[in-house]
């Protein structure tokens, strides 16, 4: 949208020289329409406006009050504040290492049968992990149930066979048997082959380190646990972005797929080297997962929040940037604006702050600066900026 309406050919009328200080009255449409007193513009019958000779700086427009309207003219003092930028990393959710469980068979034994062959499954505390049969578990089972009769036949008489009693369950229970099976031994009197074993805890299979028919010895690793209380989330930062950010930050996580926006994490690392073969560096944060909704696989976003400190600002919108450089346009007056070069500083998706080129309290256009910077070169015939120490 141009502030300058094309009009049709006129009669051209020549510009009077003035002296130094002498007010002419032109038309803010047809800039070419000159007079030494106030009148109407025999164009389009608009007032015209003063405009000092001495006065005009350079750089500087005049619009009428229904050119400012029809361009949607808006300003705003400037102030200072916080530009509130922040970088957007892509990240993803991993398992919280810290929190991993290693399920070892606690008796040398054949594996005759595991519940969960797949990684990724989650699991629940109790439930059945695999079944197990071994002569030493066999072995047990016989020594509790001769001390449950011995116990039931001389118990009364001799105290000493409850003690035996008790060191034989003991047992059972510190090779993994829980107080149900136990329960159910001494009930049935029956010895039992194969033993199932139940999970420690719940989490996500993230390892299955047996198989069915396979020996393995007292110790050996079966599978691998990890809790989902809480879960990582991991993000690459290139060289320049490490600045930003250092442990014990807090930072915003957006988990796609959820709807309630972002939820507040911590960083609990940052590698203090970049990954190798590319040059990015690893940041993590820690995601409280209480309710386990988060899985490892999932895509986020980790927000880092710009730099804090006091600075003037204006609205991004509001910079215009060519090949001179950057620059604002500050009204001066009633329906003029001076264009001025402006140093930028640090720079959000909606401010930017400036270091120099404006003060606290100028009156800066907000709305409708590339307007203005047509209506100059359409006026002028060249760049508000030229001529300027850049």
């Amino acid at each position: 949208m141009m502030l300058i309406i094309s009009t049709v050919a006129c009669s051209e009328q020549s510009h009077e020289e003035h002296a130094d200080g002498e007010t002419t009255y032109t038309c803010p449409m047809h800039p070419q329409i000159v007079q030494n007193e106030p009148g109407t513009c025999p164009i389009c019958g608009m007032d015209l406006v003063p405009v000092s000779q001495s006065g005009q700086n350079e750089g500087e427009l005049m619009l009428s009050e229904s050119q400012i309207a029809l361009g949607n003219i808006a300003v705003k003092r400037v102030k200072y504040g916080d530009v509130g930028s922040s970088t957007i990393l892509t990240g993803q959710l991993v398992l919280d290492e810290t929190q991993t469980d290693v399920v070892s068979s606690r008796a040398a034994g054949r594996i005759e049968r595991l519940h969960i062959k797949e990684t990724g499954q989650s699991i629940r505390k109790g439930q059945p992990l695999y079944e197990l049969y071994s002569e030493e578990l066999l072995t047990l089972q016989r020594e509790y149930l001769l001390a449950l009769r011995q116990n039931q036949e001389f118990g009364e008489e001799n105290p000493r066979f409850a003690s035996f009693l008790e060191a034989a369950k003991k047992k059972l229970l510190l090779y993994g048997l829980t107080e149900v099976q136990v329960r159910n031994l001494a009930s049935i009197e029956q010895l039992d082959a194969r033993v199932t074993f139940m999970a420690p805890s719940s989490g996500v299979i993230t390892e299955v380190a047996a198989a069915e028919g396979q020996y393995i010895p007292e110790g050996g690793v079966l599978y691998r646990l990890g809790k989902l209380g809480s879960i990582w989330v991991e993000a690459e930062l290139y060289p320049q972005e490490v600045a930003q950010v250092q442990a014990g930050d807090p930072v915003q996580v957006s988990v796609q797929g959820f709807a309630e926006g972002t939820v507040p994490a911590k960083v609990t690392f940052l590698s203090p080297e970049l990954r190798a073969g590319s040059q990015v560096a690893v940041l993590r944060a820690e995601l409280p997962n209480k309710e386990g909704q988060y899985l490892p696989g999932m895509q986020a976003n980790v927000l880092l929040p710009g730099k804090s400190g006091a600075a003037l600002t204006v609205p991004t919108d509001a910079v215009i940037r060519d090949e001179s450089g950057s620059h604002v346009w500050v009204q001066t007056g009633k329906g003029t604006f001076q264009a001025r070069m402006v140093t930028l500083g640090e720079e959000s998706f909606n401010n930017v702050a400036v270091l120099s080129g404006i003060r606290e309290n100028d009156k800066v256009v907000t709305s409708g600066a590339y307007l203005l910077y047509s209506e100059f070169v359409l006026k002028k015939g060249g760049d508000p900026m030229a001529g300027h120490n850049h």
